[in-house]
């Protein structure tokens, strides 16, 4: 049996456990998030204007997010932009722009964080960190990063293997079709030939059993011919 200082730790231990529970998921469904796309890298031509995406979700809202832009140059973070956003639907105040040829275009009311790089350059290739710092969290940080590849021109794509593939997988396609189509015209050749064989069946058997003389069928008695 169990003691009543082992009944209360147990208790004690199954309480703790729950509470842990509770806050591992509030958490991780309250925490701020922050993401550059699906996709969050772009090839861009040198000399193009390139749309740098970041957008951020709170489930409890924020209040003074303070967010930036850094780009990692060679190991050495570069601050791009940064800014605060009061609360929620409310445009960023004190944003400041640490480079040239670089705008922030960014609203609240879309939790959009996005910059534009006008005018591209090789220099401007690398990873760009969007950083976002809810209070709301007790001071947790969040980031989410964006790779930007400059080309002298964008690559064409050679699409010859993804042709063949289509060409054969069209072609087998095709000959299925044929082939169905050869199959059910023999079948119904076959069977139209089956019942002609039957109704030439059917009607040999009814001439060979009036020329027999069968029960069942009729003959026509000949006349009895007269005594002169």
């Amino acid at each position: 049996m169990e003691t009543q200082p082992g009944r209360k730790f147990l208790l004690e231990l199954r309480c703790t456990c729950f509470l842990l529970i509770i806050i591992f998921t509030v958490s991780g469904v309250w925490a701020l998030e922050m993401s550059t796309g699906k996709i969050p890298f772009v090839e861009a031509v040198n000399g193009s204007d390139v749309l740098v995406l970041c957008t951020y979700v709170s489930c409890i809202g924020i209040k003074d997010l303070y967010f930036k832009w850094e780009f990692n140059n060679n190991g050495t973070m570069q601050k791009v932009i940064d800014g605060t956003i009061p609360t929620d639907n409310v445009d960023p105040v004190n944003t400041v722009i640490y480079r040239d040829r670089v705008d922030f275009v960014g609203l609240s009311k879309t939790n959009n964080l996005s910059m534009m790089i006008w005018n591209v350059t090789f220099e401007d290739a690398g990873e760009y960190t969007c950083f976002g710092k809810n209070p709301k969290e007790k001071g947790k940080n969040h980031s989410a990063i964006f790779t930007l590849y400059v080309v002298d021109e964008l690559r064409v794509v050679d699409n010859t293997l993804t042709i063949i593939i289509v060409s054969c997988v069209g072609g087998f396609i095709a000959l299925l079709v044929i082939f169905m189509l050869l199959k059910n015209f023999t079948l119904f050749v076959l069977a139209k030939l089956e019942e002609k064989n039957k109704e030439c069946l059917v009607s040999s058997s009814g001439i060979d059993n009036t020329e027999n003389g069968l029960s069942g069928t009729k003959t026509t008695p000949k006349a009895t011919p007269k005594k002169a």
